[in-house]
């Protein structure tokens, strides 16, 4: 049996929630939906879960902390220690409301960097690598939706494809894939 995927396309979201919504009630797993903006309250209906992104970013923040208050104490404290302005210089207690807002800083700096980073590397969307989008009008206006035959194992090729073409939708594309 030959794999096949179908891209179902739509020219409004709406459409494609309610077409999504259906296929998803009636048994049929859809893989991905390429669209040109996000559309909210779509994840929960086709089955995304919530990514970890969040807690990368709070790890990548309290790294920048920790960064930020070690590199303040070597450098203000503990390697070359100045009176400015009558501030003691003596420990890192003493001086911890004056560093507040450059680890503040230095932490959101650390956490974003880090959470940009994450997310190119985790969606494979660094500069110079291909894109992966189907149709090159789901960056302008249309609205694509994934189905595959491997992910579908209780329906035929033509069962899915009866079932798509009674969406309300622009236009089916049905290809091979190994």
């Amino acid at each position: 049996m030959s794999k096949k995927v179908f891209h179902a396309m739509f020219n409004d979201e709406e459409k494609l929630m309610h077409a999504a919504e259906k296929l998803v009630h009636d048994g049929l797993r859809v893989k991905d939906v390429f669209s040109p903006f996000p559309i909210h309250g779509l994840d929960p209906i086709i089955g995304v879960k919530r990514t970890r992104l969040a807690i990368a970013s709070f790890m990548y923040a309290s790294g920048g902390t920790a960064l930020a208050l070690l590199g303040m104490w070597y450098f203000m404290i503990h390697d070359w220690p100045m009176n400015i302005g009558g501030k003691p210089s003596f420990s890192l207690i003493q001086n911890l409301p004056a560093f507040v807002p450059v680890t503040f800083e230095f932490s959101v700096l650390c956490g974003a960097h880090g959470m940009a980073i994450t997310y190119f590397l985790r969606n494979g969307t660094l500069p110079g690598m291909p894109a992966s989008n189907p149709d090159p009008r789901t960056t302008d206006n249309m609205f694509v939706m994934e189905i595959t035959t491997d992910q579908n194992h209780d329906f035929s090729a033509d069962a899915i494809e009866g079932m798509l073409k009674e969406m309300d939708l622009v236009e089916l594309s049905i290809k091979d894939y190994e």
